[in-house]
C-alpha cells in the first residue's frame, strides 16, 4: 500500500490557526460508513447522533507546558520540548540547536528555576535528560513553559486552556486529543441526561503524532510509542454497551487505539491496565471495539488519516476530504469535526 494514495490537496488559508470564540460552533460532517452519506452539520448537533445506551469515550489526558527556553552556561539560546517522562526527574526532550547540546551539557530554565543536564543521546536524536528544581516540577513549568503547539499553527495561543479539553485531568501529553476540544460542559451534561455513557481512557499524546510518514509503503513505517491506562469502572461502561448491542464510539483517535489495543479478539471486550501501544491501524484492520469516531481532520499522508480510512473506507474517506475542502472546513487540531457512524 503506497503512502501517496494518501495524499490530499489542501489550501494552506484552511488550516486553522486559532480556536474558535465557542467550542461547540465549529461545523460537523457526519459520514455514514453503511450507505457512504455525507450530512454537513454544526458539532453541538452531535447530540442528535448519540442513542441511550451508548458509550463515548474520550483521552482525560491533559497537556503540559512542555515547551521551554533556557541558555547554556555559555549563554547560548537553547530550546526544549518534553516528549515523555522516563523516570522521576528524568525525560525524553527534542533538542534544538541538537548538535550543540552533548551529553554532560547543563541548561539553566527561567533563571535558575529549572536546571537541566543530557544525560544520553537517544535514538532519533532526542536526548534523555534530567532535571533539577526546587519546589513542585507542573508548577515550574506553569511558569515557563509554554503549550507546544503544533508546527502547523504559526498564531499565538492567547489562552492555555484552549488547547486543553474541558475534561483534562492527567497531566503527561506533549499534544492535545483535538478531537475532544469541541466539547463544553453544556454538551457534556446534555449527553450524560440523555442516557449516554461517558467512559474515560488516560494515554499520554507524544509529538510522534506529528511526525510524517517517510516511508513509501504504508506497511514499512514504524509506529511511535505512547503510553496508556483505563481503570475497571470505564471498562465495565464499554462492556456494558457491548453486551447491550449499543455502540461505542471514541472521542479521539488515541481513545480508539487504546481500545484497539486492548479489546479481545473475538468478544471485543475490555480489561483495566497500564502499559504501551504502538498499534498501527491502516486499512484492511478489523476493528475490534468501536463501532464509532469523532475525529478532526488529518494531515495528508498522515497515519491517522490510514486509520480513519480503515473504519470508513479509503476511496469514501479520501472523496469526504475533497468534499471538505470544497466546503471551505477548517483543517487539524483548531479545526472541524467529522463523526463517522
Amino acid at each position: 500500500m503506497k503512502v501517496v494514495d494518501f495524499n490530499y490537496n489542501l489550501p494552506e488559508e484552511l488550516i486553522a490557526q486559532v480556536p474558535l470564540e465557542k467550542r461547540d460552533n465549529s461545523r460537523l460532517m457526519v459520514l455514514g460508513k453503511q450507505k457512504n452519506s455525507i450530512e454537513h452539520r454544526n458539532f453541538r448537533e452531535i447530540i442528535n447522533y448519540l442513542e441511550p445506551g451508548d458509550c463515548l469515550v474520550r483521552n482525560n489526558t491533559k497537556v503540559i507546558p512542555a515547551r521551554i527556553y533556557g541558555k547554556k552556561e555559555t549563554g547560548a539560546s537553547v530550546e526544549f520540548l518534553l516528549l515523555k517522562n522516563i523516570n522521576g526527574d528524568i525525560w525524553e526532550c527534542i533538542v534544538r540547536p541538537g548538535n550543540k547540546l552533548h551529553i554532560g551539557t547543563k541548561v539553566i530554565f527561567g533563571e535558575g528555576l529549572l536546571n537541566a543536564e543530557i544525560l544520553e543521546i537517544m535514538e532519533g536524536g532526542t536526548r534523555k535528560v534530567i532535571f533539577s528544581y526546587n519546589g513542585i516540577f507542573n508548577e515550574i513549568l506553569d511558569k515557563i513553559g509554554l503549550m507546544p503547539l503544533p508546527p502547523y499553527i504559526h498564531e499565538e495561543l492567547k489562552e492555555k486552556d484552549r488547547y486543553q479539553t474541558v475534561y483534562a485531568k492527567y497531566e503527561g501529553s506533549a499534544a492535545a486529543p483535538t478531537a475532544g476540544l469541541h466539547f463544553t460542559p453544556e454538551l457534556l451534561e446534555g449527553i450524560n441526561q440523555k442516557g449516554i455513557q461517558i467512559a474515560n481512557v488516560t494515554l499520554h499524546v507524544g509529538i510522534g503524532t506529528f511526525r510524517p510518514v517517510k516511508e513509501d509503503t504504508v506497511e514499512e513505517h514504524k509506529m511511535h510509542s505512547e503510553h496508556f491506562y483505563i481503570k475497571k469502572e470505564d471498562c465495565d461502561k464499554i462492556n456494558n454497551a457491548k453486551k447491550n448491542g449499543k455502540r461505542v464510539i471514541a472521542i479521539g483517535t488515541t481513545s480508539c487505539r487504546v481500545l484497539e489495543t486492548i479489546a479481545d479478539e473475538t468478544t471485543g471486550l475490555v480489561k483495566p491496565q497500564e502499559s504501551d501501544t504502538q498499534i498501527f491501524i491502516y486499512p484492511g484492520y478489523k476493528f475490534k471495539c468501536i463501532d464509532g469516531l469523532i475525529t478532526n481532520f488529518h494531515l495528508p499522508q498522515s497515519t491517522l488519516l490510514m486509520l480513519i480510512c480503515a473504519l470508513a473506507g479509503k476511496e469514501f474517506v479520501m472523496n469526504a476530504y475533497k468534499e471538505a475542502v470544497k466546503e471551505k472546513y477548517r483543517f487539524f487540531s483548531f479545526g472541524d469535526a467529522m463523526f463517522i457512524n
